[in-house]
């Protein structure tokens, strides 16, 4: 690294001036430069002035980039701000407030995120928190490599209680409304180009938390799976909020809406890299190896969740090559589901989810 430094971005400047470059800012070096080609001249000297450009300069000026199209991109809306936290980290956001406040000096000051709900019953919620957890437990000591993000939940009364946010993270919704991009296309523009380390990554995330939560998604049968209820983060994990509708629950008194196992759209497959590809092979190995071991610790999830729906949908009288077959034909039912993306029409004709 020779100390170049490159311009941030600014529409209203020529990419050219941007680069700077060895030993000095863009101003010393564009006067050297014009010296050296007048001497050059004059004396009929053969020798030239050339310019440097490291690959961290180039890093940095993609990341630059990024973050000021990202900034022009997600604006602020009232009725899903998360788009909003990819402008700012939640690291920046604390500091900026803690500033502002008058009790930002006390060692114990700390800000904290939550959803205020009023008029809903949270217990499915916190029936929810539950079980993810538990799964994410058992997965975890079996060093199985399926990504969860359980949300904690208050309740306060039987209709209202208090929600955690995700910190970092943005909607499927925001994303098809505000960039309109396919999820693979934003991902390579978060990330880095498909064969790139970032994305290689990220990609990573995207699989073993799509799994996860697809498995999750069949084991308790989460209903209104539409794009608002659905995040990724800023590493690539898929994170599945809103949990009302759970078990024998769902929206529009059971008129048969998301009939499918789990919700799995092409979209998502395209990140994974085609159905063709090592990550859905993977992705369906994680979900055959997370319902294996979750059988295995049966009576303590049952002990939570007590249903006769729920025991059957562990396949307890089932090989584990019976398994994995039964896995293939939930994935083969649950991809493209027309069930899945009439949902996902209704909600976008009716409440206005992208």
């Amino acid at each position: 690294d020779s100390g170049e430094s490159l311009g941030v971005c600014d529409s209203s400047t020529p990419a050219a001036s941007t680069i700077a470059t060895e030993g000095g800012s863009n101003e010393d070096s564009t006067n050297s430069t014009s010296t050296s080609r007048d001497t050059n001249q004059k004396e009929g000297e053969n020798e030239k002035t050339v310019n440097y450009v490291t690959a961290k300069a180039v890093r940095e000026q993609l990341v630059q980039n990024t973050a000021c199209h990202l900034q022009r991109t997600f604006g602020s809306d009232p009725e899903d701000p998360s788009a909003t936290v990819l402008k700012e980290s939640w690291e920046l956001k604390a500091q900026r407030i803690k500033e502002a406040s008058p009790w930002g000096h006390l060692p114990g000051w700390q800000l904290a995120a939550v959803i205020v709900k009023v008029g809903d019953d949270l217990r499915q919620e916190q029936l929810a928190y539950q079980l993810l957890s538990y799964l994410k437990e058992i997965w975890a000591n079996h060093s199985i490599a399926l990504w969860l993000r359980p949300l904690k939940i208050v309740v306060t009364s039987p209709d209202s209680g208090l929600i955690e946010v995700v910190k970092d993270t943005v909607s499927l919704h925001q994303i098809r409304r505000h960039a309109r991009l396919s999820l693979r296309d934003y991902i390579i523009r978060e990330h880095g180009h498909p064969n790139s380390e970032g994305f290689l990554s990220a990609q990573r995330n995207f699989v073993e938390s799509c799994a996860a939560y697809s498995l999750v998604g069949y084991l308790l049968q989460v209903k209104d799976r539409h794009n608002g209820n659905i995040l990724i983060d800023k590493e690539g994990h898929v994170v599945h909020i809103d949990y009302g509708f759970i078990l024998s629950a769902s929206p529009g008194r059971n008129l048969g809406f998301e009939s499918s196992p789990f919700k799995l759209t092409a979209e998502q497959v395209e990140v994974m890299g085609g159905v063709d590809g090592d990550m859905f092979n993977y992705f369906k190995w994680l979900i055959v190896q997370g319902l294996l071991t979750a059988r295995k610790h049966r009576d303590e999830i049952f002990d939570v969740g007590r249903s006769g729906a729920l025991q059957q949908r562990f396949m307890l009288n089932s090989t584990d090559d019976q398994v994995a077959l039964s896995v293939d034909h939930l994935i083969s039912q649950s991809l493209n589901s027309l069930s899945t993306r009439l949902y996902d029409n209704y909600q976008y004709y009716v409440n206005g989810i992208h």
